[in-house]
């Protein structure tokens, strides 16, 4: 009883043992390859899940803008309702991006102080990189607040799909042709006319142009702010 006693013990001991580390280099650079395909399959997986809203924002922009321009009855609140649309397509794409940022910065870590010192050995810039991803394995946290990550997003594509959308929406509210009325003359021969033509139901005109010019101003602003790059941006040009 006593060695059946111990061969358990033996065995619950065996079965409650974390797995071993990699002890050669050989082990190690075996297992640094392993997760670095782990960690490039997941940032990949993260990139197309990016390019996807914008692709779905690209699509609302082109199949709104053919409805509102292609014929008269069709309200200028058409387009206004794809504006919407893509702010909410920017906020959903800005959360992706900071999961995307993380194994973006892991993966590039690798590269850059692993596979390029193998590669071609230079002075080392950061000793503690491995410790780095450590701390971020251990602990995950976003390297990016949501709003910097908005500014990116607006900047890299979607300030140009809001600067079409106001085009054609001051194109549609200019333009009595393009209006349910569908009046004789081409264009508004004054900034009067142009803010009747934007009334949206309850909210007069001036309200209207006021509302948009305020936010196409903070669109501006964000497409032109840049925060101080840092960590891995802060090296390369290559990156979304």
């Amino acid at each position: 009883m006593t060695e059946t006693s111990d061969i358990i013990e033996a065995s619950a001991r065996t079965l409650g043992t974390a797995p071993a580390l990699p002890a050669t280099s050989a082990e190690k650079a075996n297992m640094l390859i392993h997760y670095y395909r782990g960690e490039l399959g997941r940032m990949t997986s993260w990139r197309d899940r990016i390019d996807r809203t914008t692709n779905w924002a690209m699509t609302v922009v082109a199949g709104l803008l053919s409805v509102s321009l292609s014929t008269s009855t069709s309200h200028h609140g058409v387009v206004l309702f794809a504006m919407l649309l893509v702010s909410l397509f920017l906020m959903i794409e800005a959360r992706r991006y900071r999961f995307f940022d993380v194994y973006r910065a892991r993966v590039r870590q690798l590269e850059r102080y692993y596979f390029a010192q193998a590669l071609c050995p230079q002075a080392e810039l950061n000793p503690d990189w491995a410790a780095a991803i450590a701390r971020s394995l251990r602990s995950p946290v976003f390297l990016m607040d949501y709003r910097e990550a908005l500014t990116r997003r607006i900047r890299r594509n979607y300030v140009w799909m809001y600067l079409i959308l106001l085009l054609a929406w001051g194109l549609k509210i200019s333009t009595p042709k393009l209006l349910p009325e569908e009046r004789a003359v081409e264009f508004v021969h004054s900034f009067g006319e142009m803010a009747a033509n934007a009334t949206l139901g309850p909210l007069p005109g001036p309200v209207v142009l006021c509302a948009v010019f305020l936010v196409y101003a903070l669109i501006i602003l964000s497409a032109l702010h840049r925060e101080p790059d840092d960590g891995e941006f802060a090296h390369g040009e290559v990156h979304v």
